[in-house]
């Protein structure tokens, strides 16, 4: 069973009385450690297609079903759920927690879930990224790359089906960008877990399984191995 998948998805804004069409008619379908780039300008789609991959915004049309589940048909409770348990996300400024340390922002996650033993799963997972060796440190400490380490172990940390990635090697050098794309390949394919990454890089598309052209809402060109 795929871990993704769009059918016949729209999704169209109104603003200032001007009808926008963000994505038209996307079909798409990914399954188990697929490690997916999405490519194309800005306001090309690609962010609105992760805020719908990971149910934070639904389809004017056509429905998404991450992990079996139509997310257009759950309530919010059931939604908060499904995030919590199903997705994770790594974002381009990292977005980690200033006032908590490196250790305090991975287990943060499985704390607001009321899972058990929070801190013994947050440094497995810092070790599996080799950051364990910073786990007390403060944000303000750490690298770039290291804060992006930082920020994939809080994605990991529940063993989530997807992986959202909004241009996680932005903000970073391009030695650093190789090493945290190598750890994202890494992930898919030990992991089995779905990673999509919305880039601007030809060399983080590049190391993809499967590549999605998008232009003005639309798939243009799809690179895919076969399900």
């Amino acid at each position: 069973m795929s871990v993704l998948r769009l059918e016949h998805v729209s999704k169209h804004y109104v603003t200032d009385g001007i009808p926008v069409v963000a994505l038209e008619d996307v079909s798409l379908e990914f399954r188990a450690g697929e490690f997916v780039a999405l490519v194309g300008r800005s306001g090309c789609g690609k962010s609105t297609l992760l805020n719908l991959a990971g149910a934070m915004d639904f389809p004017t049309s056509g429905t998404v079903t991450l992990d079996g589940v139509v997310t257009s048909q759950l309530g919010d409770a059931s939604l908060t759920r499904l995030r919590r348990e199903k997705v994770g996300f790594v974002f381009q400024s990292f977005q980690l927690l200033p006032t908590l340390s490196v250790v305090e922002n991975v287990e943060l996650p499985l704390l607001l879930a009321g899972v058990p033993h929070a801190r013994k799963t947050a440094l497995e997972q810092l070790r599996w990224v080799e950051m364990d060796g910073y786990s007390q440190r403060m944000p303000y400490q750490l690298s770039g790359g290291q804060s992006q380490r930082v920020a994939i172990a809080r994605a990991l940390v529940h063993s989530p089906r997807l992986v959202l990635a909004d241009e996680p090697t932005g903000n970073l050098d391009s030695a650093t960008s190789e090493l945290i794309l190598a750890l994202l390949r890494t992930i898919a394919t030990e992991q089995n877990t779905t990673i999509l990454m919305a880039t601007h890089s030809a060399e983080a598309s590049s190391i993809a399984d499967t590549v999605v052209r998008l232009r003005d809402g639309r798939v243009t060109e799809l690179l895919q191995p076969t399900l």
